[in-house]
């Protein structure tokens, strides 16, 4: 049986600055925004960063999650993330940097967990985006 995940509602509105979005998850409140080079104030990431940031979020967590109900000695993880759109397909390459006193066996082990972490999942599997108009 699939396990089904709803995320919170995320709301996202842009009003008269340009490019300046703001978004809410109803508790948290955070920007995303272009680069003063591609017209925006820079006040925030872009979205293109704000999806890397998922990703890359989700393996940190779910590798410390693992290797803290294993007991394993990892003491850190850094996630490094770039994307590359090209007219063949998006290429996101993700590079795990595990700090620990670790062994060959567990460090293969967590970078097959990181490839299990829920947003790996959503992102390399099939996407459907529903979209419609709300009355004003």
């Amino acid at each position: 049986m699939s396990e089904k995940f709803v995320t919170p509602l995320i709301s996202a509105s842009i009003g008269a600055t340009d490019f300046q979005v703001s978004l809410s998850d109803g508790e948290h409140e955070w920007f995303a925004d272009e680069p003063s080079t591609h017209g925006g104030a820079d006040t925030g990431p872009t979205p293109h960063s704000l999806l890397l940031s998922s990703l890359g979020a989700c393996t940190s967590i779910t590798l410390k999650m693992y290797a803290k109900h294993k007991a394993w000695p990892l003491e850190a993880v850094h996630v490094t993330l770039t994307l590359d759109t090209t007219p063949e397909g998006t290429v996101i390459d993700r590079q795990i940097l595990l700090t620990g006193e670790l062994d060959t066996t567990q460090r293969e082990r967590l970078l097959q967990i990181a490839n299990a972490c829920p947003v790996h999942k959503i992102l390399s599997g099939t996407i459907m985006i529903h979209s419609g108009l709300t009355p004003a």
